[in-house]
């Protein structure tokens, strides 16, 4: 029998279901994991039957089963799920790239604060964009994945130079063109190493229009399950929006807040 390439046919649940290759059995199994939830974590046969829709005989024979491959135990009378069932989910995980366990942290900070979001990583002396989600048109520069701009003059930049070994800054500092791009870009070694040491103290970094006149940008760090740096977000502001005050009071929190959950979840894909 000649299965049917997934990605080049018409692929729907209706048509799946109707296909020979669908495996009943399977989707009957997965039906039984599920129906244990939150506010039904411990069902007897009977409770796994009517959820399902499976005869009492059917359903007794998949709890066996899964009790067998560990993800489900008994007392005889009620059944649970175990934490094996985790596993399905890491699978899922683990694959994730960066970019996608990011994009929908952007797009609930840019949904609250209704400014411009993006992800980041350093390749040579550059940052370079992985994930946007744009709001409004800011830069006089279209910014599109891929991206890249001098990393000491934008937020980003700077949380990932500060995440920087002393001996590897310093090097960075050693080959680096600071040359200014707008008349409030920093230029000087000792300028710039004054802000990474800000910005190692503070765990994030405002950018006042050095960048680009009229934009401010603010940006924080995302570990690894090591704890290093290995990415950061940001947000991006006209300067007729926000005062300083009003960033370091309103958006840095909820800045801080999406790097944290970002690491948390890269964490969790990189640990199982």
């Amino acid at each position: 029998m000649n299965t049917p390439d997934i990605e080049t046919s018409e692929v729907t649940r209706e048509n799946i279901a109707a296909s020979p290759d669908y495996v009943q059995s399977l989707a009957r199994g997965l039906s039984v994991i599920k129906a244990f939830g939150a506010d039904s974590p411990r069902q007897s046969l009977s409770d796994v039957a009517r959820t399902t829709g499976l005869t009492r005989a059917t359903a007794r024979r998949f709890l066996l089963t899964l009790i067998e491959l560990g993800y489900v135990r008994t007392d005889g009378s009620r059944f649970w799920l175990t934490p094996r069932v985790l596993e399905l989910g890491y699978s899922y995980l683990s694959a994730l790239t960066l970019p996608e366990v990011a994009r929908p942290h952007l797009e609930t900070l840019a949904e609250k604060v209704k400014e411009s979001t993006s992800v980041s990583v350093l390749d040579g002396d550059d940052v370079v964009y992985v994930a946007r989600v744009p709001v409004s048109r800011i830069m006089t520069v279209t910014i599109t994945l891929g991206t890249r701009f001098p990393a000491y003059a934008t937020s980003m930049g700077r949380v990932l130079l500060a995440g920087l070994t002393d001996d590897q800054f310093e090097a960075y500092l050693a080959r680096a063109d600071l040359a200014p791009i707008t008349g409030n870009t920093v230029t000087t070694a000792d300028a710039l190493r004054a802000e990474i040491a800000a910005v190692r103290r503070n765990g994030y970094c405002v950018v006042d229009q050095e960048l680009e006149e009229g934009l401010r940008s603010l940006a924080a760090p995302i570990r690894d399950a090591s704890g290093s740096v290995v990415a950061s977000v940001n947000l991006s502001t006209h300067a007729a929006r926000y005062r300083l005050e009003t960033v370091h009071d309103e958006l840095v929190p909820a800045l801080l807040a999406t790097a944290e959950a970002i690491t948390a979840d890269l964490t969790r894909t990189q640990t199982h």
